[in-house]
This record gives C-alpha cells, structure tokens and sequence, in this order.
C-alpha cells in the first residue's frame, strides 16, 4: 500500500510542482552553473541507484557525506533550499522510479563503511531508502553512524500508514533541519 502512496504523491508533486522545479532549476543555473546534483547511493538490497537533489554546494566540492563537507562549500542558494528543504524536490523522481520511497532510511554512500556496517546489522537494506523518516525528523543524521542505524530499524520495525503520514507532515511541517555540515 505504501508503494501506493509513493508512486501517486511523487507523481502529483513532478506534476504539480512543476513550475517550481522549473524556476528552481533556473535559478540553481545562475547559482552554480550545474542545478542538478547526482550521487550513487546505496539502495534496496545494498543495489546503487542515482540520486537526484538540487545542488546546495560549489562544484568543486568533494563527494562525501555532508557532515563531512565544509560549510564554506554551500553556496547562498544552497543554504536557502537546505533551510526549505527544496533541495530534497527532485528525489520525487527516484521515487517514483521505485528506487526510494518518501519515508524510509536515508540512503548513505558506498564509501560510509561505519553506517553500512551499522545498517548491515539491523538489516536496514531491506527496505527502499526514503527521502525523509523517523531520523529526519529527530536530527539524527549519518554523523552517527550507529545511532542513526538503530533509528532506522525503530522506524522500519513500526512503519504504518499512520507513521508513514506522520513523517510526511512533520518534515513538510519544518521538523528536523538535515544533514549537518561542518562549520
């Protein structure tokens, strides 16, 4: 059923949003020159998939996890879409590829070996990665690798349609603030 609803609200958000992510990516233009950031991430089943964000950060910024990125890194439209969480928009296409869902764990990268392990433990892997879920909305971000997996495994051990709203809204809402980036 949850597919359901993934596959319904990411197709009503590329439609319907549109026009946003049409300014949106304009604008990123101007920013950076490259709006569109791509990333392998490890996915369902530990199987890569590209994931599709609005680039917050300069081009020549290292591919890592954003804890471990600089803050000198985001530029001035970066921090508005991080802040807005805007920036997470076009993951609505991995989505509705089936490659995430809208609430499950974040997914991490092939080289974060202390959360792949961590996730490998509490068999996170089973599950789609989401663009947003009970970690999110807790601050609880891939800075703590262990932590975040035990989060992840509370969620997927209790995920119901009425959590899987509440998710939504929450983070819809402004609860949570991302991924940390070093100052």
């Amino acid at each position: 059923m949850i597919r359901v609803f993934d596959f319904v609200f990411s197709l009503l958000g590329l439609v319907c949003g549109f026009p946003v992510l049409l300014l949106l990516t304009l604008i990123g233009f101007f920013d950076t020159g490259s709006p569109i950031f791509r990333q392998e991430r490890v996915g369902r089943n530990k199987k890569p998939f590209t994931l599709v964000k609005f680039r917050t950060m300069r081009l020549d910024t290292a591919s890592v996890a954003s804890h471990l990125a600089s803050s000198a890194s985001i530029t001035k439209f970066g921090h508005f879409l991080r802040k807005t969480k805007l920036d997470e928009l076009p993951q609505l296409w991995n989505v509705l590829k089936g490659e995430m869902s809208l609430v499950g764990p974040r997914p991490g990268l092939f080289n974060q070996e202390e959360l792949t392990v961590a996730r490998e433990k509490h068999k996170i892997y089973a599950v789609r990665p989401g663009i947003t879920g009970l970690a999110q909305v807790n601050e609880i971000d891939m800075s703590t690798p262990k932590l975040l997996a035990e989060t992840d495994a509370k969620m997927i051990k209790t995920m119901s349609l009425r959590n899987y709203f509440k998710y939504i809204f929450m983070t819809v809402s402004g609860k949570g603030s991302g991924d940390r980036v070093k100052e």
